[in-house]
């Protein structure tokens, strides 16, 4: 582990699931546009992933953005692997990427026709 006893929490909150997105609020009531616009797409692909409200601990809210080295939240980690934000996750969905990525990767998903 490292010496930064945040960075081993967030990296035990990434390693604790496959799909794991840092947001304001919860999956099922995100307290921001951005991270409601992440959980959308995930919910529209049927991902299972797990939700870390950094608005409910301080360290972790500051923590991930010297992580990841990405000033913004959400912060979407696939895999152990920090993917992107909010604009990224947006655009990868609609151009098919965020599709092709979880193929890649294992990621059991199913997409929601509308």
């Amino acid at each position: 582990m490292s010496d930064n006893p945040v960075f081993d929490r967030i990296k035990s909150e990434i390693d604790d699931s496959p799909v794991t997105l840092f947001m304001k609020g919860s999956p099922m009531f995100p307290q921001c546009g951005f991270s409601s616009a992440v959980v959308q797409a995930l919910t529209m692909m049927g991902v299972k992933f797990k939700g870390v409200d950094v608005l409910a601990d301080t360290e972790i809210r500051e923590g991930i953005k010297q992580f990841s080295e990405w000033p913004t939240i959400p912060q979407l980690y696939v895999k152990g692997e920090f993917v992107g934000g909010c604009d990224i996750i947006r655009e990868m969905y609609e151009n098919g990427e965020l599709q092709k990525m979880f193929e890649e990767k294992g990621i059991e998903f199913e997409e929601v026709k509308h």
